[in-house]
């Protein structure tokens, strides 16, 4: 190739690179809150108790904490082929997923189940992210964007499965999800080869868990990320329950499964929204806006559930699904621009296993204090995230 095109091809990535990588992550991670969009079926069908849904969802990111600690060890993501990894994860992930549909099921392997399915998304989520950076080095935030755009509409899709359940039973869902995942690795393994600035590791570093925070500018990114998650997945478990809360307190009838995919997917919006304002104002700046007001949603939450009508209540939860997502793509963005290039796959997996870890402790808090406390008041928890997340912001030495 002459040397004029293949500096073309490093600028310019082909076009249908983004979209293909923005899909398949679509695709792929509606496994993740696939049993906390059938959760009401599932206890139903096996006999299961009201706390399920903490065990479900903690059962994947448990899974998913131990995927990406393993393929972090091993820095599988950047000795082997991203794409490879990518649809062998999503192969074995939908296979877990559909494990939901077996008639015996009890809570224990239900919990395993799901546990499987987040170890392979481990290959999905921040692999995804590798590949976007291989092809992408301006502009990475914007594409970020896109692509955790795409997780967020993924997460939220089981629940609008649910919503049309007069034509998809709990079982499409969930074959759904998995047929999802399945075209979404293939996608990826047929249309995005190796990127042009994939840097490949040529040997496990088992040093490299520690070794990436040796760098403080990195470690700052990565705190600000782990106050984020805090936040992030106990809110999006516990919207449908916010929902049924104000629907009886108030005497109401709401179709939460709808709105529960509306409050989660407008994130979604938010992510793209927050990558273009990114290059205006910079990525540390938009993402210290997202924390303040998400922070702010957690302090006011309380009178939230005050509120005299349903509008304002779902208005107040839908400007909550944004911001409390918005700035996840920054914070990888920032990660992926303090790694060292041989290792930043295992840069991005690594990150990701601690801030899913965190979203484990506050999921199970959040489960713990339901049963104890008014729903009025647990969420205001969620601020401890938030606060930490602006506090290694502000004590950042150099945004980007």
């Amino acid at each position: 190739m002459p040397i004029f095109a293949e500096q073309s091809f490093f600028l310019t990535p082909p076009k249908h690179i983004l979209p293909t990588i923005v899909i398949a992550q679509f695709c792929c991670t509606s496994l993740w809150f696939a049993s906390n969009g059938v959760l009401s079926e599932l206890v139903a069908n096996f006999d299961l108790r009201a706390n399920a849904l903490g065990n479900l969802t903690a059962a994947v990111q448990f899974g998913f904490i131990t995927g990406t600690l393993v393929f972090a060890l091993w820095t599988v993501t950047d000795r082997f082929s991203p794409s490879k990894v990518f649809l062998t994860s999503a192969i074995f992930g939908a296979l877990g997923n559909a494990g939901m549909l077996w008639q015996d099921n009890t809570l224990f392997t239900l919990v395993l189940f799901r546990f499987l399915t987040g170890f392979f998304l481990a290959g999905i989520y921040p692999v995804g992210m590798k590949i976007a950076a291989d092809y992408f080095d301006k502009g990475l935030g914007r594409s970020l964007g896109f692509l955790v755009g795409a997780l967020v509409l993924g997460t939220a899709f089981p629940h609008l499965l649910k919503g049309l359940d007069t034509y998809f039973p709990w079982q499409s869902v969930v074959m759904t999800t998995s047929g999802l995942a399945f075209f979404g690795g293939l996608s990826i393994a047929l249309l995005v080869p190796n990127g042009p600035y994939r840097k490949q590791g040529q040997q496990v570093d088992l040093k490299a868990f520690f070794k990436v925070f040796q760098n403080t500018d990195f470690r700052a990114a990565a705190f600000g990320y782990f106050g984020h998650m805090w936040e992030l997945y106990a809110f999006w478990a516990f919207v449908p329950l916010m929902l049924m809360k104000y629907q009886e307190v108030h005497n109401i009838v709401l179709n939460i499964p709808i709105l529960s995919f509306g409050i989660i997917a407008i994130g979604g919006l938010a992510c793209v929204l927050g990558g273009y304002l990114s290059q205006r104002i910079g990525v540390k700046k938009t993402a210290g806006i997202a924390l303040l007001l998400s922070g702010c949603c957690c302090l006011v939450s309380p009178l939230a559930f005050m509120l005299p009508t349903e509008d304002l209540f779902v208005g107040f939860l839908f400007f909550w699904g944004m911001v409390v997502i918005a700035d996840s793509p920054l914070f990888s963005t920032l990660v992926a621009q303090r790694s060292t290039p041989e290792l930043k796959g295992t840069a991005l997996t690594i990150v990701n296993c601690i801030g899913f870890a965190i979203t484990i402790v506050s999921i199970q808090l959040m489960t713990v204090l339901q049963s104890t406390y008014s729903h009025f008041w647990i969420y205001m928890l969620l601020v401890v995230g938030p606060f930490l997340g602006l506090y290694a912001l502000v004590h950042k030495k150099k945004s980007r």
